[in-house]
Parts: structure tokens; sequence; C-alpha cells
């Protein structure tokens, strides 16, 4: 199975038109998969380009167009390039000029201000050096920085050593999502309810994760629909080190998996897998203080076919509406449309964030926590909703 792009570095590209991104994508990867040209304005909207970075692993490159690019259609450019760097975990800022000016400047706070790793490129230097202030700031601020000419070999080598080393710790971690509250040996009970929104012939993302994590720990992963939990019981005397359910079946999944199993749901794992559970508990408590009319967002990480029984769009408003006996507006925003200003949301509501990465779900939780507005996750809040939150969260530690 290729890497899921909620597991893939993301590593961007921005600059000023024809700065020379897409030689130094191309340079990198050893590969002419981005379009050169001498002609500014030649990269439109963000193109994705995926290579593995040995010894990183699977990455996405996002080649942008260039943030002075000018007109109403270049404007949008900028933004949609602006937007890639929400989902980015480390960029390269791109020049090609010996002095900064006011704009590279902003350019700069701007990336400091996001808390996104970067590498400021200093490229084209067989024809300019970099001016001697430029580098004293560099050097006084701390910020790595590396001169190349994008034809010169050596200088790839150099600028992926340079690469490498600037990714993220998340990436070098091996990532746990149930491996440390399961051994050995161990049985895992998954209760998998068949997903209509997944393709045919296909489990959801994050149950394929945990399985795969389950194998990798040398435990035993026994997979079973919802309606098949009393049977598994019934026919072994085994008990499981763990079951974990789909949201959308947790009530019944509960009601079938004894008291002194431990038991949670796999939204909530990936709560704590590519977020901050504890943060997300802890919007959670604005559920019950919500009026009459109050706007939620509902944040999905991926875009796909809606069902009529959508968890996002159906299933979570009703349950909520169940829970509170009160009516609620709901606003939908799926995929990369995460919304810049969060401040007409009483609560957002996040998926469980399969197709984010970890660093780009927690930025999201901290965008949300600047403006003041709490944020809460599908598994924890549907379980909330039900009665069994305490349950889920306990094998976790938490209570």
């Amino acid at each position: 199975m290729a890497a899921a792009r909620g597991e893939r570095l993301v590593i961007t590209l921005i600059g000023r038109r024809n700065v020379g991104k897409s030689s130094l994508i191309n340079g990198i990867t050893g590969q002419d998969i981005s379009i050169v040209s001498d002609t500014p304005g030649t990269t439109t909207d963000p193109v994705a380009k995926r290579y593995e970075l040995i010894p990183v692993g699977p990455v996405t490159f996002y080649d942008t167009a260039g943030i002075d690019d000018i007109g109403e259609l270049g404007r949008q450019r900028v933004r949609a390039a602006r937007r890639v760097l929400w989902r980015s975990d480390l960029v390269m800022l791109v020049f090609d000029k010996a002095s900064l000016d006011a704009h590279d400047h902003s350019t700069l706070r701007e990336l400091r201000e996001m808390e996104i790793p970067f590498l400021t490129v200093f490229n084209k230097t067989d024809l300019y050096t970099p001016a001697r202030d430029t580098l004293a700031f560099f050097e006084k601020e701390k910020l790595p920085r590396i001169s190349v000419a994008s034809g010169r070999s050596a200088d790839m080598q150099d600028l992926r050593k340079k690469l490498i080393a600037m990714v993220p710790d998340y990436f070098k971690k091996d990532p746990v999502i149930i491996g440390d509250i399961i051994g050995p040996g161990d049985t895992v009970l998954c209760i998998v309810p068949i997903d209509l929104s997944a393709p045919k012939g296909r489990l959801i993302l994050p149950q394929v994760q945990v399985i795969r994590e389950i194998l990798e720990r040398d435990a035993i992963a026994v997979t079973v629909k919802e309606t098949q939990i009393q049977k598994f019981f019934s026919g072994t005397r085994q008990k499981p080190a763990l079951a974990i359910t789909d949201s959308q079946a947790v009530l019944k999944a509960a009601a079938s998996v004894p008291e002194d199993v431990p038991f949670t749901t796999f939204s909530t794992a990936f709560a704590r897998y590519k977020a901050d559970l504890p943060t997300l508990l802890e919007g959670l408590r604005t559920l019950d203080e919500l009026q009459e009319g109050d706007t939620v967002l509902i944040a999905e990480a991926c875009s796909h076919h809606v069902e009529c029984d959508d968890i996002g769009r159906y299933k979570i408003p009703k349950w909520i509406g169940e829970y509170l006996g009160r009516k609620l507006r709901f606003e939908i925003a799926s995929g990369h449309d995460y919304p810049d200003d969060l401040r007409p949301y009483k609560l957002i509501i996040h998926c469980g964030g399969c197709m984010n990465t970890g660093l780009e779900y927690k930025r999201r939780i901290r965008h949300a926590q600047a403006q003041g507005v709490p944020i809460t996750n599908y598994g924890i809040l549907i379980s909330r909703t039900q009665g069994l939150l305490e349950r889920v969260i306990r094998p976790f530690g938490l209570s």
C-alpha cells in the first residue's frame, strides 16, 4: 500500500515568480517532474510532486505560484500558494537576489508566526553573491539558509542533505496509534462496520493503519462487523487486550463488549496520535454550553462522496440535537478549506484527521486556540453524546 497522504512529509517551495522553484524540485529529485521556463508565472496552481526522499521516506513537494503574481488571477494564485502553507511540514523559501526587501521580510515573519520550519535558499548564486547585511541578518536571527545554483549537482546534494537534517522530529519517531497499550501475542478486536463512504473493496484508512500497527507489534488482529461481536465472545475464552470500534457503531459495540475489556474508538485513538487528545477533550466541555442557534463548524480533512448517512453532515448534527435538545447551525469545511476566520463558530468538531499530517492537525488546533474557539474531535464527541466518553478514553490513562 502506498503511503497515505496524512503520513507523507509535505515540503512546499515558495518565492517570487521565476526564482527557480521548479528547477530546484527537479534538482533535488534528479527528475524532470516540474515544468521549467524563463517565462514568469509558468507554475499556476500548487502542484504536488511525490518522491521517496531517502532516508526520510515518502514526501510530497508542492511547487507553488510566485507570491508576487499580479492581476486578479495572480492574487488568487497567491492565496492558493499561501493555503498550502497550512498543510506544510517544511518550507523552502527561495530567493534569487542579493538583498531582501520589505515584502521578503514580511514573508519571513509570516512563516515564523505560523511556526513552520523553513530553509531559505539563495538560488542562482552563480550569478550573484548574497549581500553581507543579508547574511548578517540570517546569522543574527539564527535562520537556516543555503546558497546554491540549481544546475550544480554538488549543490543539489548539499541542499538535499540540509532538508533531511531539518525534517521535524514527528517524522523520525515510530508512530504510535495503539501500539503502546498492546503487547506481543495480545488479541485486539477491531469492530469495523462497512462504511458506505469507503470505496468498494476498501476499509477506511484509520482501520487499515490500526490493523497494520497491531501486526507490527506481533499482536493478533481479529476483525468483525458490529453484528458479529457477540458471536466472537461466545466462541472464545481469550479476553482481548483491547476492543476498538468505528465511532458510528460505538453504542451498539459497547453494549456487546464486556465491561472488563478495554474499549475505545478509532477516532479517539487518532485524536491522540495525530493531534492533542487532552486539548480536544477540553474543547468538548463547550458542548453542553451551546445555545439555540449557535454555529458549529464540522471540519473534514478530506473531500468525499456524500452518502445519505454521512457522519459529518447528518449523523453528528442529529446526535448533538438529541443530546442537547436544542437546534444549532452547522457549517462544513471539507478538504483543505479550513477557514482563516474561525471566530463565528462556538465550537469546531474535527474529523480523525487521517488525511492530515500530525503537524497540520496541530496547526489547526493552534489556529483555533489563537482565536479563542474550542475544538474537539468526531470520536470523543460522539462518545459523549452516547454516554460512553469515560469508557473510550480510559485505555489511554485519561478520565
